[in-house]
C-alpha cells in the first residue's frame, strides 16, 4: 500500500480580534514559528511500526497549501490532528475519502470524540496509537479496515517497546527542532489538562538506552539538532532521571522539557539538568495567586500547595543557567481582572525569562469541559458530549 502521513502542524489563529488584539507581536509569531517547525512525532512513530512492504510518505500541510493541492495515488491517509487544528483535518480527511481511499484518524481530539470524527474519516483509532496500529495496516491491506480501533480498557503501551521513529522521512534540515519522547503521562491531574493522559491511563518512561538510541540517530540525520522532549511532566521519577541525564551528558546535546515546580526542590537534579545540555523548561504556574491555584489539581490540590514556593523555584532553576518558561492560564474561577497585575509583577520580581500566557479552554473530555457543561457554561457543547461528570 502506498500511506500518505498528513500532519496538521502549527498554530492556527482565525479570529480577526485576537490577531488584532496581539497574536501577530513578535513573541506570539516566532512561538508559533517553533511550533510549526516540527515534526509529528505521533506519525513517525506509527511509521516505525509499518511492515517495510508499504511505501510511506510524509507531508507537512502548510507545505502541501503551499504547493496549491494535495498529492493523490494513496490507498491509505493517516491524519494526527490536535483540537485547534481539527476542522482542517476534516476538510483534508473530507478530500482524500471523496477519493477513495482509506482514511485512517487519531490523537487527543479524536480520542475524546470518536463519533465526531468519524463523520470524515473511514477509521478512527482510540488511545495509544501504537496498541492499534498493526492490527490497522494488516486489516487495511486486506480491504477490510474497520472503522473503530481501540485497546483494551486499562491497557497502556510500553515505550519499552517504541520503536525510533522514522526521522528519516523528514527534510530534517528544515526543522529547528527534533522530539523524542522519554515518558507519557503525568501523576498530577489538573481539570484542564488535554494531554496524553486522556490517552493513557499511567505514567510510563522509556528505558534510557532507548532514549539515548533516538537521540543518536537524529544527530546521525542532523548534527547539532535542537531536541525537544515530547514530555507531559519530565523527572517525575527521579532516579529514572537522573541516570537519563548523566547519560546525557556524553551527548553534547541541547534540549528543551516540560516540567512541574518541584523540580526546584532537588539541587541535585538542577546541577544534573544543567551539566547534561538542558536550556529551559516550561512549568505550569498558571497562576500567581493562591486563590487562582486552588482546585486546579485534582488528586492533592499540587498548584495550590506549592504556590507559595514559586518566586523561589524560578530562581533556584534560573540561578543554574535554566532559563524558564512560565505559563499562566487567564480565566481560572479563582481569579479576577486583579491577575494581569499579579502577573506582571511575578514577572518582574522573579525575572522570569518567559512567560506563556493562554486563555482558559475546556477541551471535550478534560475534567474542567465535563464540569463547565454540568454547570450550563458551555455555550456550544461538542457533538457527542453531555452533562456528566468525569471518571
Amino acid at each position: 500500500m502506498r500511506i500518505g502521513l498528513i500532519a496538521m502542524s502549527g498554530i492556527r489563529a482565525a479570529d480577526p480580534e485576537l490577531m488584532a488584539l496581539g497574536l501577530t507581536l513578535p513573541g506570539v509569531v516566532e512561538r508559533s514559528r517553533v511550533v510549526a517547525s516540527m515534526p509529528s512525532l505521533s506519525l513517525l512513530t506509527l511509521a516505525a511500526l509499518t511492515p517495510p512492504e508499504h511505501e510511506l510518505a510524509y507531508h507537512e500541510i502548510d507545505d502541501l497549501r503551499s504547493a496549491g493541492e494535495l498529492p493523490g495515488g494513496f490507498d491509505v491517509v493517516a491524519i494526527s490532528t490536535f483540537t485547534a487544528q481539527v476542522a482542517d483535518a476534516y476538510r483534508v480527511a473530507d478530500h482524500y475519502r471523496a477519493q477513495g481511499a482509506i482514511v485512517v484518524m487519531g490523537g487527543l481530539h479524536v480520542t475524546r470524540l470518536p463519533d465526531e470524527a468519524a463523520a470524515h474519516a473511514t477509521t478512527v483509532i482510540v488511545g495509544e496509537g501504537e496498541l492499534t496500529w498493526a492490527d490497522f495496516i494488516r486489516d487495511a491491506a486486506a480491504g477490510r479496515a474497520a472503522a473503530r480501533y481501540a485497546p483494551p480498557a486499562g491497557t497502556y503501551f510500553d515505550l519499552a517497546s517504541a520503536p525510533i521513529p522514522r526521522y528519516d522521512l523528514l527534510d530534517i534540515h528544515r526543522y529547528n527542532r527534533l522530539t523524542v519522547q522519554t515518558s507519557r503521562g503525568c501523576p498530577h491531574r489538573c481539570d484542564f489538562c488535554a494531554s496524553s493522559i486522556l490517552l493513557t491511563p499511567g505514567y510510563a518512561v522509556k528505558p534510557v538506552e532507548n532514549v539515548i538510541a533516538e537521540i543518536r540517530r537524529i544527530r546521525e540525520l542532523r548534527p547539532g539538532a535542537f531536541i525537544e522532549f515530547a514530555d507531559d511532566n519530565s523527572f517525575a521519577t527521579r532516579g529514572h532521571y537522573k541516570r537519563l541525564l548523566r547519560a546525557l551528558a556524553d551527548e553534547g546535546v541541547r534540549w528543551f522539557t516540560e516540567a512541574d515546580v518541584s523540580i526546584a526542590d532537588d539541587p541535585e537534579l538542577l546541577d544534573l539538568l544543567r551539566e547534561s545540555g538542558c536550556r529551559q523548561v516550561l512549568i505550569g504556574l498558571e497562576s500567581p495567586t493562591p486563590a487562582g491555584t486552588g482546585g486546579i489539581e485534582l488528586r492533592r490540590n499540587f498548584k495550590q500547595l506549592r504556590q507559595p514556593d514559586y518566586a523561589a523555584a524560578v530562581r533556584a532553576i534560573q540561578g543554574r543557567g535554566i532559563t524558564v518558561n512560565g505559563c499562566f492560564i487567564l480565566g481560572l474561577d479563582g481569579d479576577d481582572e486583579s491577575v494581569f497585575d499579579a502577573i506582571h509583577d511575578f514577572i518582574d520580581r522573579t525575572d522570569l525569562f518567559e512567560a506563556q500566557l493562554t486563555v482558559l479552554t475546556p477541551f471535550p473530555g478534560t475534567p474542567l469541559y465535563d464540569r463547565l457543561l454540568a454547570e450550563g457554561r458551555i455555550l456550544e457543547p461538542a457533538p457527542g458530549t453531555s452533562a456528566r461528570c468525569s471518571t
